[in-house]
């Protein structure tokens, strides 16, 4: 059987990869140009990391949670912010200058996709960067990344992470969108067991009218929040065994509505 809601692929996404560039880049910037030892480090690798982390961690949640999903998504949109916040400090401490975000310089680490689409020697080809591994990917932007001068690394990670963001953001949204049209996993989950046990009793008898009546095969939506509700059976006091329905966005709602 197919699963309910597709999960994973995250390595495939624009916004995966962008991050993982990220904190390779993170990790020899710091290995480099920063003592090893310092708090400063441990804090902007792991700001590195966990943006990458929580976007995997947040497409495997995707098959059971779109709360999930979103809440690691919005982490790892955090981790990239406190990253851009250590990477701008950097350069104002040691009064180095920041790129402007149209400059030329900023302009060629943000055309780097295009330029390489451009040089593809086969018109047909559409090869893009997310078919390259990640070390393929890296080497295009080696001029900036590996370069000796620690400004120049600090405002390409810069520019990355701009780039991510954005991608961020606009997964977001597209999530939350989706969350409002289809409803959660558990509404979901609910409305396709329900549309199996009709299918299932009209294969045994097509003339059978039960479905109208019974009220297992009717989901009511939450009195509160007006979300799909769940059939749930009672586990303790007087009504423990009887089967109730409970909101399916519990527990952030304990809507309920008795059979």
């Amino acid at each position: 059987m197919a699963k309910l809601r597709p999960s994973g692929g995250y390595r495939d996404t624009v916004s995966f990869q962008t991050a993982t560039l990220i904190y390779d880049a993170t990790y020899w910037f710091c290995e480099k140009f920063l003592d090893p030892h310092s708090r400063l480090v441990d804090q902007m690798v792991q700001a590195a990391r966990s943006g990458r982390q929580n976007i995997a961690e947040g497409s495997r949640a995707s098959a059971v949670s779109s709360q999930t999903e979103l809440r690691l998504l919005n982490v790892a949109r955090a981790s990239l912010e406190e990253l851009l916040l250590d990477f701008e400090d950097f350069l104002r401490h040691r009064h180095l200058p920041q790129w402007a975000p149209d400059s030329p310089e900023a302009m060629a680490v943000r055309r780097v996709p295009a330029r390489f689409r451009r040089q593809q020697s086969d018109p047909s080809d559409r090869t893009d960067l997310t078919d390259l591994t990640d070390q393929q990917r890296r080497a295009l932007y080696a001029p900036w990344l590996e370069h000796d001068d620690p400004a120049v690394r600090a405002n390409a990670i810069i520019c990355l992470i701009h780039q991510a963001n954005y991608l961020l953001d606009q997964q977001i949204a597209a999530l939350e969108r989706r969350f409002i049209e289809e409803g959660s996993y558990s509404e979901q989950l609910a409305a396709a067991r329900l549309a199996e046990r009709q299918r299932r009793r009209k294969m045994a008898d097509p003339t059978d009218r039960s479905d109208r009546t019974d009220p297992t095969n009717q989901i009511p939506n939450c009195p509160k929040c007006g979300r799909l509700m769940v059939l749930r059976t009672a586990k303790k006091g007087k009504r423990a065994g009887t089967q109730f329905w409970g909101c399916s966005g519990y527990p952030d709602c304990d809507g309920i509505l008795n059979l």
